[in-house]
């Protein structure tokens, strides 16, 4: 079953790179007590991903922080590896917290994962943004496959006037 609107995210483990080597985060570490605006994306330095998606959440981190969110998260189910490299080839920075999803945990968790295995792929998550309160879902944005719309930045900042941080 799909997350939807309301509920609360599951417990999962997720991991993301630091000065000492890989981490575990559980989802608590990540949503409990703060605003967050997730967004995930079928994969690392893939076309849409690198040039569109990433790059506007980059660009306009100040803004969306500016609105009450604590924390902007990029997932994808890539290793903390890839992650890493790739959030530093885009310059993340301390803007976005890269979120290695690397065996599908949480996107199978939440229902939103899809199968790429005709792509190479394996199961990957699907793209979609969505603006989390405290651990529970304020807005979900999900896009129809091949689209990318509704889980841009500038999507989740205009979300944002109607969710109270």
């Amino acid at each position: 079953m799909t997350i939807s609107v309301g509920d609360r995210l599951p417990d999962a483990t997720l991991m993301t790179m630091t000065a000492d080597g890989p981490n575990q985060l559980s989802t608590a570490d990540i949503f409990a007590g703060k605003t967050v605006a997730l967004f995930a994306l079928p994969g690392a330095f893939t076309p849409t991903c690198s040039a569109k998606h990433l790059p506007g959440f980059i660009e306009k981190s100040a803004e969306i922080k500016g609105k009450g969110v604590d924390t902007i998260a990029c997932l994808s189910v890539n290793d903390v590896f890839v992650m890493d490299a790739w959030g530093k080839s885009q310059g993340a920075g301390e803007d976005v917290l890269m979120l290695a999803d690397g065996n599908a945990q949480f996107a199978k968790a939440i229902g939103l994962e899809f199968d790429g295995s005709g792509f190479g792929m394996g199961v990957r998550a699907q793209r979609f943004s969505m603006i989390v309160k405290d651990g529970v879902v304020a807005e979900l944005n999900v896009e129809e496959p091949g689209a990318f719309e509704v889980s841009s930045a500038d999507h989740i900042l205009g979300q944002l006037d109607g969710v109270s941080a």
